[in-house]
């Protein structure tokens, strides 16, 4: 049994040679003078790879990518637990398949009482799928914990964070990668001064003050969640810098300035 890819050839190219020509070239365009690192964690974006591709290679082309790696996605669609691990069977996608930590995702789920395994939460969602493409090619070797989240109060995900926490303190080997686009839909101007106020609040490391400003500004950060997750186990876990790596819109790609998706590539380390 497999969790077969919901959105190749949508998201990115279905056929295996396009798929890893379009990761690496996204790689090399994005390619830094520093050495890739070892970081704590790492927020990328999930929409196409002609839309956010350039973002998210620009903070994998950064990371010394490790053997394991705990994935925050989104659930964008009302179906399945609101916490949601899919440990159970590997993943597929046209480059082959990524195996699940089974043992690293029971300690997860012992941790943090609000996530439940369910696969149904994960049949659709692209959010983690379009990561692992950019992961098999940098480390054609790596494990990782899928976690999808959907609406959940910020004490839900603050438990969650500090679930994470702990784990994160046994394993300091493991890679924790969250996944967001920013603020949905409303032109260039008003969607990078929301994107801004989020990015703010990243950078001091501010789950609180992120989840407050997203509600309270209505910035339409989907993966709200799987940020405040991240920023609390990270507060948890201390001594960790944020660093912008780079800031976009789909403006940038499609010239359509009134209707723009935010997109935000950061590390902590």
């Amino acid at each position: 049994m497999l969790r077969s890819p919901a959105v190749a050839g949508r998201f990115y190219p279905a056929q295996p040679a396009a798929l890893e020509r379009t990761v690496r070239n996204l790689l090399q365009a994005e390619s830094s003078p520093q050495a890739p690192a070892t970081f704590r964690a790492c927020l990328v974006p999930h929409a196409g790879y002609e839309y956010s591709g350039r973002v998210a290679a620009s903070v994998y082309s950064r990371i010394a990518i490790p053997a394991t790696v705990i994935i925050l996605g989104v659930r964008h669609f009302p179906r399945g637990e609101r916490a949601a691990v899919h440990s159970a069977v590997p993943w597929s996608t046209p480059l082959g398949t990524a195996e699940t930590q089974a043992a690293l995702a029971d300690e997860l789920l012992a941790c943090c009482p609000a996530l439940r395994e369910d696969d149904v939460a994960h049949a659709t969602e692209h959010s983690i799928e379009v990561q692992l493409p950019f992961l098999q090619v940098l480390r054609p070797d790596f494990s990782f914990v899928p976690i999808v989240l959907g609406t959940l109060r910020f004490e839900e995900l603050e438990s969650i964070g500090m679930g994470l926490a702990q784990i994160l303190r046994k394993h300091e080997e493991v890679l924790l990668l969250a996944t967001s686009d920013l603020n949905h839909y409303e032109n260039e101007a008003t969607t990078r001064e929301k994107d801004r106020k989020a990015i703010d609040q990243l950078l001091m490391l501010d789950a609180s003050g992120l989840y407050e400003t997203c509600l309270r500004e209505q910035i339409s950060m989907c993966g709200l969640g799987a940020a405040a997750v991240l920023l609390t186990a990270l507060r948890q876990l201390g001594g960790v810098k944020a660093e912008l790596v780079r800031h976009a819109t789909s403006g940038d790609v499609s010239q359509d300035r009134d209707a723009v998706v935010g997109y935000a590539g950061m590390l902590f380390g």
